[in-house]
């Protein structure tokens, strides 16, 4: 949980990333040593950032010292220390995207590296987040570390005049955060609250930096929205509950009333709608339906068809077949699948036999329903999902009986 505020710290001290990534490693490893026979301090996350500080400094003055000087000074600190951790509005978290979104970077490196560096991914979690080979993501981590400190980009949040250039990015990689909590790529948990949380703090500050640009208020609009129905999103055995089955009363109608002000604030300052502006708008439909009856399926589609030209993606694509789907029919929504399925970029992505058979079990094909919904379950790394998509299996097989 503490993984990225400790390495953006440590990127500051010490000016690298590959740097910082390593003394973080240091002060994890030195953490296990030291409370699996003390005990866990009372502070377990400001321990970790005092120790993870007095390593960074000795590399800093004593760039040949040993590890095991390093675990010596660490050991010699309190248990408890004082440290405030949201100190300004400059966090050094925020001060990390912002470095590792400079322009010298390629877009696709940019993201890869806060994947890994921010939401902790492992290169194959990455690698699935897109679509793309492992030794491809890893290559493209390891020359993202090297250009940046090759070309000595400061860690620092750059000044007003500077960050425009950098927005796009930087609101990409929220986001990215902020979909790692809301479903996690793997593990035992479906949604990561702690990430989904900090991507929403880090939301409000983008937004309290650039209050007049539309998106990133509808970056934060959809965020609010989508954190809204996190608490139903799980049963209180930990499995999902999807979408139209979830309990509205559990929705949490700050956030939603939140997202529907700034949406407005978006439509004040005029303009066309963006990407992020016309998800929130999608994410809208929903929050404003009492019952699953009263959703406007039909409005949900013609979003997603303009959202489509402007940020056109095979996921967009994927989620505009459940739209359509359900304003016009499975079958309308089985013909944007089956073109998807002929995609090699899709034939991993485990949402799309999910989709598939979802809309196959609707329109009467259990037998080959159940057959995507194995597919769904043997390419996801989350275990709620797949125990999720293996009842859904067992589900057809009742059907098709």
């Amino acid at each position: 949980m503490e993984s990225a505020r400790v390495i953006a710290r440590l990127t500051r001290i010490v000016g690298d990333v590959d740097t910082a990534e390593e003394l973080a490693q240091d002060a994890f490893a030195t953490a296990l040593e030291k409370w699996r026979g003390e005990g866990v301090p009372a502070n377990p996350a400001a321990w970790l950032h005092k120790t993870a500080h007095f390593l960074a400094v000795d590399r800093v003055r004593r760039r040949d010292t040993q590890r095991s000087k390093y675990r010596e000074v660490a050991a010699r600190e309190p248990a408890a220390v004082e440290l405030d951790l949201d100190a300004d509005l400059a966090d050094d978290l925020l001060g990390l995207i912002f470095m590792v979104c400079h322009p010298i970077l390629a877009p696709d490196a940019r993201s890869a590296l806060i994947l890994k560096l921010v939401c902790g991914l492992s290169t194959d979690e990455v690698a699935r987040a897109f679509l793309a080979p492992e030794t491809t993501v890893a290559q493209r981590i390891v020359r993202a570390k090297k250009t940046l400190s090759a070309a000595g980009i400061r860690f620092e949040l750059p000044p007003e005049n500077e960050r425009p250039a950098r927005l796009d990015a930087v609101r990409e990689v929220v986001y990215l955060l902020f979909n790692e909590g809301h479903t996690a790529t793997s593990g035992d948990q479906l949604v990561r609250h702690d990430l989904a949380a900090e991507a929403l703090r880090l939301g409000r500050m983008l937004a309290a930096l650039a209050p007049r640009d539309p998106e990133t208020l509808g970056l934060l609009a959809l965020m609010e929205l989508q954190a809204s129905r996190l608490a139903a999103r799980t049963a209180a055995d930990g499995s999902a509950v999807l979408l139209m089955d979830q309990d509205r009363s559990r929705w949490d109608q700050l956030l939603i009333r939140r997202g529907l002000a700034l949406l407005d604030q978006v439509d004040a300052l005029g303009g066309n709608a963006g990407a992020y502006a016309l998800q929130a708008a999608i994410a809208a439909c929903h929050a404003r339906a009492r019952t699953p009856e009263e959703t406007d399926w039909q409005r949900i589609t013609a979003l997603y068809d303009g959202l489509a030209q402007i940020s056109p993606s095979p996921v967009v694509d994927l989620n505009r077949a459940v739209a359509t789907a359900q304003a016009f029919g499975p079958e309308a929504g089985l013909a944007i699948v089956r073109q998807l399925q002929e995609l090699a970029s899709m034939r991993s992505y485990h949402l799309l036999p999910a989709v598939a058979g979802d809309l196959l079990c609707r329109s009467g094909d259990h037998v080959a329903a159940r057959e995507e919904f194995f597919r769904a379950a043997s390419l996801t790394r989350n275990n709620q999902e797949r125990s999720t998509l293996q009842g859904r299996a067992a589900d057809c097989a009742a059907g098709h009986a």
